[in-house]
């Protein structure tokens, strides 16, 4: 599925987990609210819950719940929805099914040191890791595999929130995915 729509536009922020997504996300979600864009976030986490709510984590349970998000991303983006992705997609072949299926769509990199994510763990997914129980965490046991040509380059582990979220709406801005008056 390729869509094609005047106002609605797509962003995926990747990164390893615990690099900086989620608060991004919210920052961008902000920053385009003032602008009066309302956008939809397809959090990675939460959308498991729903299509696999047993997840193994599995490269084939990935690459189906990837192509799933990406689905849903593009059916919203077809209805005039925009939509941010909030996802680690540790594969690049993930985030390339997005990119096919919308046009529209940038790709952001939260760029951050594996030792700073792990040192942050949020959700305590590299603590899991280290006894034993996980077994595929992206960048410790599992690769990651950073965009090859990211539209925007964020760093994770130094970069305000606020202030990567204002060079992603810029971004938007210079790609004419929203106007520059807005």
């Amino acid at each position: 599925m390729s869509v094609e729509t005047k106002n609605a536009f797509a962003v995926w922020i990747t990164g390893l987990p615990a690099a900086g997504k989620s608060t991004l996300t919210r920052a961008l979600k902000d920053q385009l609210a003032e602008h009066g864009f309302d956008v939809a976030v397809l959090e990675s986490d939460a959308l498991r819950k729903v299509f696999t709510p047993e997840p193994q984590y599995d490269e084939k349970e990935r690459a189906t719940f990837y192509r799933q998000m990406a689905y849903v991303g593009a059916l919203l983006v077809l209805h005039g929805t925009s939509v941010i992705f909030d996802a680690t997609a540790n594969r690049r072949v993930y985030r390339a099914m997005a990119r096919a299926a919308i046009p529209k769509l940038i790709e952001v990199y939260v760029e951050c040191a594996l030792e700073k994510c792990v040192e942050r763990d949020p959700k305590g997914i590299y603590q899991k890791a280290r006894q034993g129980n996980a077994s595929t965490v992206p960048g410790l046991q599992t690769s990651y595999e950073p965009p090859e040509r990211p539209d925007v380059v964020v760093s994770g582990d130094s970069e305000l929130p606020e202030h990567a979220a204002a060079r992603v709406y810029a971004k938007l801005v210079e790609k004419g995915y929203v106007p520059s008056g807005s």
